[in-house]
């Protein structure tokens, strides 16, 4: 699928093997969107491929009109034993009960990544990456998570009527909260 919009040139779905191929600009992209420091890119780049080999994978890119990386996103279907899954559901039953949890938590898409590069924030890039990616999913759900606080990340989320699953959770290994938010699929 290849489409364009305003400040990109182009949207493509990626192969496991394109992926691979863009990782070293993708995790750019996400240590200068996140205000990471650099060497988070090392520390992340195994768990992405290891990512990219899990069932229901699927990513797209943004390049602008040279080509360039300017946006990625990423996610797969969601299953009991990864650790996200177990997170969550941990959240979950310490603050609600089993049948949430497992209303949630079965049959779902996780949106494990999406990034735009920081001089193209306010471009509707995000929306664009978002829809690309969850375009023909076959779950039910999708789920997320991001950090709390005001963010461009949040009005899109809100926009497009992610509601609130789990708030204020810390994940194990980092100190800062974060939300959950879930919405039905297909986006409207």
């Amino acid at each position: 699928m290849t489409t364009a919009s305003p400040g990109h040139k182009r949207i493509a779905r990626l192969t496991g093997e394109e992926f691979r191929a863009l990782l070293p600009e993708a995790l750019s992209i996400y240590v200068a969107a996140m205000n990471y420091p650099p060497n988070t890119a090392q520390q992340r780049a195994p768990m992405w491929l290891t990512h990219a080999l899990r069932p229901g994978w699927r990513g797209v890119a943004a390049f602008d009109t040279d080509d360039t990386l300017i946006g990625v996103a990423y996610g797969y279907r969601g299953s009991p034993g990864q650790w996200w899954y177990e997170q969550v559901r941990r959240g979950l039953l310490d603050r609600e009960d089993e049948e949430t949890a497992l209303s949630w938590l079965s049959d779902y898409f996780e949106l494990t990544e999406i990034h735009v590069r920081p001089d193209h924030h306010g471009r509707g890039l995000g929306e664009t990456l978002l829809r690309a990616l969850l375009d023909g999913v076959p779950q039910r759900h999708v789920l997320l998570s991001t950090p709390e606080g005001p963010s461009r990340a949040w009005r899109l989320y809100r926009r497009l009527g992610f509601a609130d699953v789990l708030r204020d959770y810390r994940f194990v290994g980092d100190p800062r909260p974060f939300a959950v938010l879930g919405r039905a699929l297909p986006l409207d």
